[in-house]
Order: C-alpha cells, then sequence, then structure tokens
C-alpha cells in the first residue's frame, strides 16, 4: 500500500462512523436528550436538538423528538458526529489525576467509593478547569456513565460516591432522601465541645452577600430545619475532636453548627475564628479540618448493608499528635 493509501485509510478510520446504541432496562424510561448528552460528552445541546430535528438520530428507524422517553430494546441510530478535542481537558498523566486512582476505597460496577482529597471540588465550574468527576470519567473512559450520588464542599476530604449506573443514582438518592445513608464526619473544633450538646438544630438560610460569595446563616424563622448530631471522640488542650452526624443535608450545615455553638471549625475560612486558625496553622495545618470518616448504606444491587471508611490524610494525623491531650 502506498503512502497516499496508508493516509487515506488513515483518515477513515478517524472519520466519525454511524453508531448504533441498543438500550438496555438500565437507560429505559428516560428522555432521549439527558441520555444523548450524558452519552455525547462534549456535544453543545442545541446541535442535538438540531441532529433530532433533521433526523440525523432515530430511534427503531423513525424520527423523533427530544422529549421522547427510551424503552428497553430501543435501537438508536446517531449519525457521525465529531467530538471537539477541546473537551477531553483532564489529562490522567496529572499528579492529581493519576493519585485519585490510589484514593478509590470501594468499586463494583455499580458504583466508587472514593477519599476525595481535600481543595479538589467534586466538578469543574466556576474557574474550574475539571473537578473530581471529570478526572474519574478521564480515567475510567470505558464507564458508560458515572454521576455523583451527593456532594462534598471543596475544602472537605473523605468518602464520596459516584454511581456507575442510573439504576444505582437513583436507588442511593431515594435511600437518601429516605435518611437510610449514614454519613460520620470527624471535625477538629474550638475549645472544649460540651459532652452534653449532642444536637445542633439552628435552621439555616442560604445568604448572597454583594461579593458574589454565598454564605449560610442561622435564620430560625425563614431558614430550612436543619440537624446536626455530635459525640466528642477526643479532647485536646484548646480544641476539640468531634464526630459530626448531619441528619439533614443542608449546605455548609456542619459548619455553621459549629460555629454557632461556639466552637468553629480549625481553617473554616468562611465560619472559622480566626486566633483559633492562626495556632493550628503554626502548627502546620493548612486546610480545613473537616473530614467524610464514613459512609453506610444499602447496596443498590446485592442489598447487603456497607459502611465504608476513608482514613484521614497523613497531614491531619500529624496535626493530632501535636495536640496536647487533656
Amino acid at each position: 500500500m502506498s503512502d497516499k493509501q496508508d493516509k487515506t485509510a488513515a483518515q477513515d478510520d478517524e472519520r466519525p462512523k454511524v453508531r448504533f446504541i441498543t438500550i438496555d432496562s438500565e437507560d429505559s424510561g428516560q428522555r432521549i436528550d439527558n441520555f444523548l448528552l450524558r452519552t455525547l460528552k462534549g456535544v453543545p445541546k442545541s446541535h442535538l436538538y438540531r441532529l433530532m430535528r433533521k433526523g440525523e438520530i432515530r430511534v427503531n428507524k423513525k424520527r423523533i423528538k427530544p422529549v421522547y422517553k427510551l424503552a428497553d430494546g430501543d435501537i438508536l441510530r446517531i449519525a457521525p458526529i465529531r467530538v471537539s478535542e477541546k473537551t477531553d481537558t483532564v489529562s490522567t498523566g496529572l499528579n492529581i489525576v493519576a493519585n485519585l486512582e490510589k484514593q478509590i476505597l470501594f468499586e463494583d460496577d455499580r458504583l466508587i467509593v472514593i477519599n476525595k482529597p481535600s481543595g479538589m471540588a467534586v466538578h469543574g465550574g466556576s474557574g474550574l478547569s475539571f473537578g473530581l468527576i471529570e478526572a474519574l470519567r478521564a480515567l475510567r473512559p470505558d464507564a458508560r456513565m458515572l454521576e455523583l450520588v451527593h456532594r462534598l464542599d471543596r475544602d472537605t476530604s473523605g468518602c464520596l460516591v459516584v454511581a456507575k449506573k442510573r439504576s444505582a443514582l437513583r436507588n442511593l438518592h431515594e435511600q437518601l432522601r429516605n435518611k437510610k445513608v449514614q454519613k460520620f464526619y470527624h471535625a477538629l473544633v474550638k475549645g472544649h465541645w460540651p459532652t452534653k450538646l449532642t444536637r445542633v438544630t439552628e435552621g439555616l438560610r442560604k445568604n448572597d452577600l454583594k461579593s458574589g460569595e454565598r454564605v449560610v446563616i442561622v435564620d430560625n424563622i425563614d431558614g430550612k430545619e436543619s440537624e446536626t448530631r455530635y459525640k466528642v471522640l477526643e479532647r485536646y488542650r484548646g480544641a476539640t475532636l468531634v464526630r459530626a452526624f448531619p441528619v439533614t443535608g443542608r449546605t455548609h450545615q456542619i459548619r455553621v453548627h459549629c460555629q454557632v455553638s461556639g466552637h468553629s471549625i480549625a481553617m473554616d475560612a468562611k465560619y472559622g475564628h480566626e486566633d483559633f486558625d492562626a495556632d493550628m496553622k503554626s502548627k502546620g495545618l493548612k486546610r480545613l479540618f473537616l473530614h467524610a470518616a464514613s459512609i453506610e448504606f444499602t447496596h443498590p444491587k446485592t442489598e447487603e448493608r456497607l459502611k465504608i471508611e476513608a482514613p484521614l490524610e497523613p497531614s491531619l494525623e500529624k496535626l493530632l499528635t501535636k495536640l496536647v491531650r487533656e
């Protein structure tokens, strides 16, 4: 074969081809536009709608509308679509991405539980090129679906669950709604947390500041009902290590409930205590001391009750060794 023929053959291989997808029970019941947005990552919604209007995307050889709900056994035909190279901005060669592989605590065909590093957002946006979910998709390019089951604040580390199948996502969301998921956090807080203080139930409301920053404030009239349960794990001179169990799942709930109780979490940029943070910083703490230490839920497939624990990162362990126990 000549060089010219080689080049033409290579170009043919690179050209987008017609795709056929057979819908199974995992994907049935959802709207086709939502399915396509997830399956054809990087293709704008407007472009997908145009392809459906033109009949370039068909189901069982028939034209369909974006609201069409997929059924088990449907055969989806997708005309050749060239996805922009720019969409794949996450390189698996980056240390932060490669290191995530070591942070996986549990994985099977339904879900992944990962020990999310502090400082990493759960998804891209707001000036971030990528977050944890985009990094995981780069690590698992063959996974048809990877979606966050819940979220963690950017500065919080610990157990985060990612669904690999739509049925698992639905099942876990239902467990969250019905309070069948138990999440326990470890936090190092200012001062002597009273043993009797086992529940904080202040209402919480989101508040946007003029700067555009979003903070959560205590509001027992218009705020959302909230509850966090606490248990003292260890006492130190000037600080307490507590376990927090959020009964409700409001934004910044544990952090604000600690603050309103007079025991802010160490190195909390939004709700912290300046002197306490300065003391912890002098001892080497460089991040928020809030860690999702464990999560417990019923496995969507096996129905076995799972409890998965995430170890504290070495920097937090090291800090605790520097504190004087009471």
